[in-house]
């Protein structure tokens, strides 16, 4: 097996491809990880996502500091794995008004998957009130590494 480092053209074609990552922030020196779908858009120097308030949008609003991990994994020869670090913005009202549409069409584009959980989320607690936080991740640095049966 050989291990290389990926180009950032070969990074940001794997967050193209993928929609499943992994989104980690940290409060008070505890560090926490979550799978997240996500979309990345070709000459973007950010991610967008979505989720309803809990943990982790609480700690990306008091630490904006987050890692976000994406990969392919054909076996444990063939992978691709890429890291990104950024910061949290959330895409408020009346601000951020068009981007946040612009991020709703992204992400409906792999489908409307955002819609289950908050549908699923509000059954469970029976508030309507419940709304949905789009965000984005400003890329400040992004890496990645392959490996190779060769």
């Amino acid at each position: 097996m050989r291990i290389v480092s990926m180009s950032q053209t070969e990074c940001k074609a794997l967050l193209k491809r993928v929609m499943i990552g992994r989104l980690a922030s940290s409060l008070k020196d505890q560090p926490y990880v979550v799978p997240i779908c996500f979309a990345y858009i070709a000459g973007k120097t950010c991610l967008y996502l979505f989720s309803t308030v809990g943990q982790k949008i609480k700690w990306m609003r008091k630490n904006p500091k987050v890692c976000f991990q994406a990969d392919e994994i054909g076996n444990r020869a063939i992978w691709a794995s890429v890291v990104v670090n950024g910061k949290y913005v959330e895409l408020k009202e009346p601000k951020f008004t068009a981007e946040k549409q612009q991020a709703i069409e992204y992400l409906a584009q792999y489908s409307s998957w955002w819609r289950t959980p908050l549908a699923q989320r509000r059954e469970k607690t029976k508030d309507l009130e419940i709304e949905p936080v789009f965000f984005r991740i400003d890329i400040s640095s992004i890496s990645g590494l392959r490996a190779s049966a060769k």
